[in-house]
């Protein structure tokens, strides 16, 4: 995959993110798959009771914003938990 297609993947479920890091090209689009591994982790938490909840929209404001900055092919860290490296 080139890395357009793996970062778009990246953020679609935690098999895709998987597919990303084994058949993507992972050099490429590190950046969208480390954003995406943060988003899905922190989303996590949005099942504590209604802090949680809150928190699960917010996450989910993240996930849309990283989707459309993969599909723009542009590397903007999504607010709060963009800075955050996991994946080096």
């Amino acid at each position: 995959m080139d890395k357009k297609t793996t970062s778009i993947v990246a953020y679609l479920t935690w098999i895709g993110l998987i597919i990303a890091l084994c058949a993507g090209d992972r050099e490429g689009a590190k950046f969208h798959v480390n954003q995406a591994f943060v988003i899905m982790l922190f989303s996590l938490l949005s099942l504590i009771p209604c802090i949680g909840w809150i928190w699960g929209i917010f996450m989910i404001v993240c996930w849309f914003m990283g989707f459309i900055s993969a599909i723009n092919q542009e590397e903007k860290p999504v607010p709060l938990i963009g800075n955050i490296k996991i994946i080096k």
